[in-house]
């Protein structure tokens, strides 16, 4: 679309009830994904498009299962999307999701200088390019659409914040304590497996207190997430009016499909 189509569009959407959308910044774009549609809005004007899997029913209803469903959904538009990442980013992200079940082979030193190693390169990986100020334009972009001032937003009299409960950081804020409990309380006997387990049970758990969090009116409660907002201080920057129109522009593409 071109920007006075999207203009146009934007400001239809400020009327109709609208899903809830979440997204990922990247150093040359911005993903924008509903449940059902996703869109990756490039810095030179090009976009891609994609579906999102549909979630079974199923999972939808159990705990801790359902979370681990909505985390692989989540790595939809990296893993299928033309051009979204390449061959060699995708193999990245496999080998680093996978590297924790091969540490239980290593010694707690060994395991130690790893875990900083894979830490410092997803932290490179994630923070590269325009990543910081796309992020922020991200966040300001689905705030815009939970307010209705997504036209506003686009042309720059509305200006909502780049911090969002939402974010992925909030998550990994929640995970790191969840986890470090969890391998304290874990009842059983050390196995080879009990890694793999405790991770997976870790980031299931991690998910249903931060949806949970979310839809409190508890402002005790939601004070657990106050770690994450802080730590977007360090991973968002305060986006340019054209960096925030890129991710407007993919929150359209979304949009237009989830409204026709």
């Amino acid at each position: 679309m071109s920007g006075g189509t999207v203009t146009a569009f934007l400001a239809r959407a400020d009327e109709a009830s609208l899903p809830t959308l979440g997204g990922m910044a990247r150093p040359d774009g911005i993903v924008i994904a509903s449940e059902r549609f996703w869109a990756f809005a490039r810095a030179d004007g090009t976009i891609t498009e994609g579906k999102m899997p549909a979630a079974s029913t199923a999972f939808r209803s159990i705990p801790i299962v359902r979370g681990l469903a909505r985390l692989s959904a989540s790595l939809t538009p990296l893993y299928r999307g033309g051009g979204v990442a390449g061959r060699h980013e995708k193999l990245f992200l496999t080998v680093a999701m996978l590297a924790p079940c091969v540490f239980v082979f290593f010694s707690e030193t060994a395991t130690l200088i790893a875990g900083i190693v894979l830490s410092l390169a997803l932290l490179g990986w994630l923070l590269r390019g325009r990543t910081l100020y796309l992020h922020g334009a991200e966040h300001r972009a689905i705030a815009a659409a939970e307010q209705g001032t997504l036209a506003a937003t686009w042309r720059g009299d509305a200006r909502p914040s780049r911090f969002s409960l939402r974010c992925g950081t909030n998550f990994v804020a929640l995970v790191l304590p969840v986890g470090l409990l969890g391998e304290r309380i874990w009842p059983f006997a050390p196995a080879i497996w009990t890694p793999i387990v405790v991770a997976l049970l870790t980031l299931g758990v991690s998910m249903e207190l931060w949806r949970a969090v979310q839809g409190t009116t508890w402002s005790s409660i939601k004070g657990l997430l106050l770690p994450g907002l802080a730590l977007q201080r360090l991973t968002t920057r305060e986006p340019r009016l054209e960096e925030t129109q890129i991710a407007l522009t993919a929150v359209a593409s979304v949009l237009r499909r989830e409204l026709a």
